[in-house]
């Protein structure tokens, strides 16, 4: 087999970027056809090989058009149908969405061919996997944040699973890029070359499935029934103040015959009013009586500040104690509006109910939960691994509490379930996920799902949850040695660490 020529046409370059792209989706939830990740990539390389640095920045363009256009689209879904706009406004504006998350892969694909002066074998084994993997990273953070579709939970099912608990789902993911840069050197080398990349790809993938065996974390005490419940109320129904009592009715239930637990958790925002409007009628007395019943429940609801207005997308724990956490890391045009005050009437058209949260101030993300303590994230939170982390090694087990009612029937709650799986696997935690209106699970410390509640059931999922002790080796060194990994193989696969090297030599 022999590569592609340099002088394959820009058309049909484009048309592989933009298809390989799309490819990557079928690798993550709910498909987890992981093996497709491997091939995508590799036609990301084709698309790449030989094409002069603009060709190279369309080429990445079109692989994240690709990727991002079919993989969250679903952002319409929320502009549209609860954002009370257009259709051909929501599809607008999620196209131009797209288009600019989009050039963060245009950004690898130009790095790669300004950077490609060396043997041909540094792009797919060095500067690819580097560059790939160092912009993924600024996407999960720059401008706040969107680290969606991250490589690496393609693989929380997969033999590179195993390294989740040591280097994250970043370090994941640049082993995912190191093998298809090996594949590319499996199919396209020979001799030596061919038998050194066989001999690479069973290292790696090999060692993912005995890591899979390691417990990096251990029980400390006793397990706990614990219940997560799933009201399923409709978005358009959910902030209507005439349904409140019947809602709270709905999750009542769901919760009285589920009092021989010892916690219940509750979804995202359940209770759709201000703490201080329900705390005298509704609040104390669940508290009451789950103190008869030695239970513990933690629910969402907004909370404001009486002396400043502002308020909070918060967590509140009740029973034998009462503790409150307030989101941190805020959703942009979901939960507050960037650049406000620029925006002007742009921002109108953002008609989303309680969409002007404050951030809260904790260090950590943790909540006392009883005896117990929790480590707790809010909808979009559990898409940063490192704050997650933040509440280890004290947290005995991990909450997330979410409302996708906003996307609808999409690939979305499917996504999310897939991240959350990631957190637990990572911090060797259990995590308890109660959504508005699915999907609802419990999640063992490897990242098991021990069960569910279907998306759009109402319902409950009960199971025994086993606290635990200890720190995995990501919890201790974080993203660190991923991105130092990746930073490192850039500078390789350009050269720099050669020259630097012979110019300190020659002095």
């Amino acid at each position: 087999m022999v590569l592609p020529s340099p002088r394959l046409a820009p058309p049909l370059r484009s048309l592989l970027a933009c298809a390989s792209g799309a490819l990557l989706v079928l690798g993550f939830a709910p498909f987890g056809w992981y093996p497709f990740v491997l091939i995508g990539l590799l036609g990301f390389l084709v698309a790449l090989n030989g094409a002069s640095t603009r060709l190279g920045f369309l080429v990445g363009w079109l692989f994240g058009v690709g990727l991002m256009g079919f993989g969250v689209f679903w952002i319409r879904i929320s502009l549209n149908e609860f954002g009370n706009m257009d259709a051909w406004v929501a599809h607008l504006l999620t196209g131009v969405f797209v288009a600019t998350i989009a050039l963060f892969f245009g950004l690898v694909g130009w790095l790669v061919r300004r950077l490609d002066r060396g043997p041909a074998w540094r792009v797919p084994l060095l500067l690819f996997p580097g560059l790939y993997l160092l912009v993924e990273w600024l996407r999960g953070w720059l401008f706040t944040g969107f680290p969606w579709l991250s490589l690496g939970y393609t693989q929380i099912d997969g033999p590179l699973g195993g390294f989740a608990p040591i280097l994250g789902v970043y370090g994941v993911g640049l082993l995912i890029l190191l093998s298809a840069g090996l594949l590319w050197g499996l199919l396209l080398r020979s001799g030596r070359g061919r038998v050194a990349a066989a001999a690479a790809l069973v290292l790696i993938w090999g060692g993912g499935l005995l890591l899979k065996q390691v417990s990096w974390t251990a029980p400390s005490g006793p397990g706990f029934r614990a219940v997560v419940v799933q009201a399923s109320i409709p978005q358009a129904m959910k902030w209507d103040p005439d349904l409140l009592v019947s809602t709270m009715e709905i999750y009542w239930e769901l919760t009285e015959r589920n009092l021989d637990a010892e916690l219940v958790v509750w979804p995202e925002t359940a209770i759709p009013d201000f703490l201080h409007h329900v705390r005298d009628v509704l609040i104390e007395p669940m508290a009451a009586r789950a103190r008869e019943e030695g239970t513990e429940i933690v629910l969402g609801i907004p909370v404001m500040e009486s002396d400043t207005g502002r308020h909070f997308n918060a967590l509140l724990s009740l029973g034998s104690r009462e503790d409150l956490y307030a989101k941190r890391h805020l959703v942009p045009f979901g939960e507050f509006m960037p650049f406000k005050a620029w925006l002007g009437p742009l921002v109108d058209l953002f008609e989303v109910p309680m969409s002007d949260f404050s951030r809260g101030s904790a260090e950590r993300p943790l909540l006392a939960v009883g005896d117990r303590l929790a480590g707790v994230s809010i909808c979009y939170e559990d898409a940063f691994p490192a704050e997650v982390s933040q509440a280890l090694p004290e947290a005995e087990f991990l909450i997330n509490v979410s409302n996708d009612a906003w996307f609808g029937d999409s690939l979305a709650p499917h996504q999310h379930l897939e991240m959350a799986r990631m957190r637990a696997l990572e911090n060797g935690r259990y995590l308890l996920r109660a959504t508005n209106t699915g999907i609802s699970a419990i999640i063992d410390q490897r990242g098991r799902v021990l069960g569910t509640v279907p998306a759009f059931v109402r319902g409950d999922f009960a199971t025994d949850v086993r606290p635990y002790a200890g720190a995995t080796p990501y919890v201790r060194f974080g993203n660190g040695p991923a991105i130092g990994l990746a930073a490192v193989m850039v500078l390789l696969g350009a050269g720099v660490v050669r020259r630097v090297s012979s110019r300190s030599i020659g002095r």
